[in-house]
């Protein structure tokens, strides 16, 4: 089931006036058999694979905090990472590998191997099996107690906003707030308000914005050799506001849901383009996962307490895991390679730079020299997505060599740019909503306010008045498919 689907239209109001009205201690059962009911409308047989992952998260869990042995302790959580870590090896890299052995046996000349099998990949496997293991992880660190309710457990497992594509939830913050749902008091207008803004917001990012600039980006990425550079150079933007559009839709989607029901989730997104530097673009940008590898990967590897060249072994370890999390392919290990660099190099120049900006007189407080940072950090981003939407290692440094020997300038007035998927109107609509959707960043990113504190300020006419617009606009120039289906998130994928 699609965020920005009539089923979930309709699921959504159902599932929250039924929480509203049922008796306060079957809140959560409410809200767990709507989140398995959620899942189950993909596949109904995977649902085994995300009952398995709960019990054996919950089970060692319970465990590892009453065993007072540390081999035993050691052993439970060893084999529930082991269990996690399998299903995702067998779901998501297995083909990967077998690969790669079937390449190393036919440069040898022995025979290749055969698919034994062929599986499709779980919705939100990689996402709900991160969320259990961290729970397992706290208890066992004693940063949390283990939850004695199993169905309690399994709906923070499966909680049905952020289940598929995030955020990725700690035990210390949903857990927490699962555990006093009898208490909670239910109708909060700010809440309900604040969350149906934050909905509208998303789905007007989806539909209008991240679904239209995917044409444009679909048909050059996959046509890329018959492109100039503009058409490419076009593209590789566009995907970076795609995959932000896109993304940052699901979590704003998923943040407004649990709010209306009144659960507040972590924030996902933090204005990433803004970044000066590529360590702060990640302090913005998918903010649970990466401080999901900070605290669960480099932390534990030893972090930036350590040797110098210990610390960037960490940071490439990190960043390569973290690329191979997003897909089985070397597109997406070098993506995650290339951010590893970039902060090593960023790491490695720190002094050098310093030294030229105080022998030049750099204002490095000035808005010329912060926007310079923010262009730079962009472009070094950008590079990077290129390999992550290329279809193959090849291809991508085909599409950068491209750009660089391909100069086309001629195709900005010849009005060659309308022929790549989006006709002037589209990209009339487009614009529009580029600048909206700057607009909204650059107040969260100077005023540190969400989207829907921000019109809570505003007078009633601006608020609803804006709220409305949204609305209408994402009716009207929503991007659907034949026979209006919904298009998938991007990060359905992974």
């Amino acid at each position: 089931m699609l965020f920005n689907s009539v089923h979930f239209l309709i699921f959504f109001p159902i599932v929250v006036l039924i929480y509203f009205i049922v008796p306060r201690k079957l809140r959560y059962l409410w809200l767990l058999a709507a989140s398995y009911y959620f899942y189950m409308c993909w596949n109904v047989k995977y649902i085994v694979l995300i009952l398995s992952s709960t019990l054996v998260t919950w089970l060692a869990g319970r465990f590892v905090y009453a065993c007072q042995r540390r081999p035993a302790r050691r052993a439970a959580l060893g084999i529930c990472l082991v269990f996690h870590l399998g299903l995702l090896f067998f779901f998501k890299y297995f083909d990967f590998f077998l690969d790669i052995a079937n390449r190393i046996l036919g440069r040898i000349g022995w025979e290749l191997l055969d698919r034994p099998f062929d599986v499709l990949l779980p919705v939100g496997i990689s996402f709900y099996t991160f969320q259990a293991l961290s729970y397992t992880l706290d208890v066992y660190r004693g940063e949390t107690e283990p939850e004695k309710n199993f169905f309690r457990y399994a709906l923070f497992v499966s909680f049905f906003p952020q289940l598929v594509a995030g955020p990725i939830e700690r035990s210390g913050n949903l857990l927490r707030q699962l555990r006093r749902t009898e208490e909670m008091k239910l109708w909060n207008y700010e809440n309900v308000t604040g969350g149906l803004m934050l909905m509208v917001w998303g789905l007007f990012q989806k539909m209008v914005i991240a679904d239209r600039v995917a044409v444009l980006v679909n048909t050059v990425f996959d046509g890329y050799y018959m492109h100039g550079a503009v058409a490419l150079i076009a593209a590789a933007i566009g995907f970076a506001l795609q995959i932000y559009c896109d993304f940052a839709s699901y979590s704003s989607i998923a943040i407004g849901a649990a709010r209306v029901m009144g659960f507040e989730l972590m924030e996902n997104f933090d204005t990433p383009y803004f970044a000066r530097s590529i360590s702060e673009f990640w302090h913005r940008w998918h903010i649970s996962l990466s401080t999901w590898f900070r605290d669960y990967v480099y932390i534990p590897l030893g972090g930036s307490r350590c040797s110098r060249w210990k610390k960037y072994r960490n940071l490439l370890i990190t960043f390569g895991v973290s690329g191979l999390w997003h897909g089985a392919g070397w597109t997406f290990l070098a993506w995650g390679l290339l951010h590893g660099f970039y902060q090593i190099a960023g790491d490695l120049t720190k002094g050098l730079r310093q030294r030229v900006n105080a022998f030049f007189h750099t204002r490095t407080e000035s808005f010329s020299y912060k926007a310079a940072q923010t262009v730079i950090t962009f472009v070094l981003v950008d590079i990077a997505w290129i390999f992550f939407r290329a279809n193959g290692l090849r291809a991508a440094v085909e599409y950068c060599t491209r750009i660089v020997t391909r100069w086309d300038p001629w195709t900005l007035f010849d009005g060659g740019f309308y022929t790549l998927g989006l006709d002037r109107a589209e990209m009339n609509i487009l614009l529009a909503g580029v600048v909206l959707l700057f607009l909204v960043d650059l107040i969260r990113y100077r005023k540190k306010q969400s989207f829907p504190e921000f019109l809570s300020q505003q007078c009633i006419w601006f608020r609803w008045g804006a709220l409305l617009a949204m609305m209408a606009a994402t009716l009207v120039f929503g991007i659907y498919g034949i026979r209006f289906e919904s298009s998938q998130f991007i990060y359905f994928q992974f």
